[in-house]
């Protein structure tokens, strides 16, 4: 059955950063950043805080050309499990973004943390401050600390988020290193065998035409792949290029972006695991969201959000908008064709017994488990074929390379 057409989350209202200008009752002068819909709202907030507005105005846009935040998730996992630990000891909160910012290592991670602590300083909360650095912390990471801030339980919210992202970095380490092994061999393959038909076979072309012998089958075919290739190495340099400028070009567009991701989830060996990833990380996402008290169709967003995955993504917004017309969310997972039948009765069955973040997170570990087990059988699956290939790339080459000498050896003898 075809999955049906799944549906768009309503558009979020905008907001703007402002920077304002205020006095205390006291007469002292007082500037800071607020994020606001209007200036209205600034001034409502400003009042609300004792103080008098004296100057409300838009912040320039400020242009960054750097490529990304240069902070690592292990940057942000090493915080965030140090800033749980000081919050639960009691500490006030900016005092443990000062001790933080002090200690960071990494240049740019300091500066957002005392960023972060300049906006709290100014009496913003510590969520809205996270929010001026999507590239740092995402709407997940957001989302909960706003939720930790208004229940009063920040350190448990930290302490679910470490956990969070030190098994989503173990599941991204995973794939990762089930990618990088055949990519490099791969790689070296490909860049032996055209060291050998570039530089090595010319030489002994040249050699065996001044024995003038008729050179063996083999060695003709060697020597015609090297003349071939060298006559069109820029050529295909230069489709390569093309081919990787159109992929890049075509995954930047929406629609092309959604065909492709589509294609990753079918792709014959990589396909099963990416969608096992998929699963691991829905899961994993939506029960710490639904365990920190997000509501669900907010934490269905934010997951939709940081699926990684466009058809993935998709299905999550069909759900969502089924279950905000009063539906469960079993029956719509089940018609996304996206999840495995036995992920949607756990949830199913979850959502029934009033403990689906338990389930969820159940069926993240069995999926985290089971992205082990794929990684490695296709690690053992590949790794033979993989030699075969560069063996025998090498060895055929030595062979074909080698039959005329034994051809005249034999003759001179």
């Amino acid at each position: 059955m075809a999955a049906p057409a799944l549906q768009k989350a309503a558009p979020v209202k905008k907001t703007t950063q402002w920077l304002w200008e205020a006095k205390t009752k006291g007469g002292e002068t007082k500037k800071g950043e607020m994020e606001a819909g209007d200036a209205e709202a600034v001034n409502a907030r400003l009042k609300s805080l004792g103080l008098s507005p004296v100057k409300v105005k838009k912040k320039p846009l400020e242009i960054n050309l750097s490529m990304g935040s240069g902070v690592t998730g292990k940057d942000i996992l090493i915080f965030t499990r140090q800033f749980a630990t000081m919050i639960d000891a009691g500490l006030p909160l900016v005092q443990c973004l000062d001790i933080l910012g002090s200690q960071m290592e990494n240049p740019a991670f300091k500066k957002v943390v005392f960023a972060i602590k300049g906006k709290v300083e100014q009496g913003s909360t510590f969520a809205d401050a996270l929010k001026d650095h999507p590239k740092v912390f995402d709407e997940l990471f957001v989302q909960l600390c706003a939720a930790g801030e208004v229940g009063g339980i920040l350190d448990t919210i930290l302490n679910r988020l470490a956990a969070y992202r030190e098994k989503a970095e173990k599941l991204k380490g995973k794939v990762k290193s089930a990618m990088t092994y055949p990519s490099v061999v791969i790689c070296v393959a490909i860049g032996v065998t055209a060291l050998l038909l570039l530089k090595v076979t010319p030489v002994f072309e040249k050699m065996f035409k001044d024995f003038g012998s008729e050179l063996p089958a083999p060695t003709q075919f060697v020597v015609d792949m090297s003349n071939w290739l060298q006559a069109w190495i820029f050529h295909m340099v230069a489709g390569i290029a093309a081919v990787v400028f159109a992929v890049v070009y075509i995954y930047r567009h929406p629609k092309g972006r959604k065909m492709m991701d589509k294609l990753i989830l079918m792709a014959p060996l990589f396909g099963p695991v990416i969608r096992k990833v998929a699963v691991a990380r829905f899961t994993r996402t939506l029960g710490t969201m639904i365990s920190s008290g997000v509501p669900i169709l907010d934490a269905l967003d934010v997951t939709a959000k940081t699926a990684g995955n466009r058809t993935i993504e998709e299905a999550i917004y069909y759900v969502r908008g089924k279950i905000a017309e009063g539906k469960n969310i079993a029956g719509p997972l089940l018609e996304t064709g996206v999840f495995p039948s036995m992920v949607v009765q756990m949830i199913g069955v979850g959502e029934a017994t009033g403990a689906m973040d338990a389930m969820l997170n159940k069926i993240a570990d069995f999926y985290d488990d089971e992205v082990d087990a794929a990684v490695a059988g296709l690690t053992a699956m590949i790794e033979p074929l993989l030699m075969v290939f560069l063996g025998g790339v090498v060895g055929g080459f030595l062979i074909a390379m080698y039959l005329p000498i034994f051809s005249i050896a034999g003759a001179i003898k």
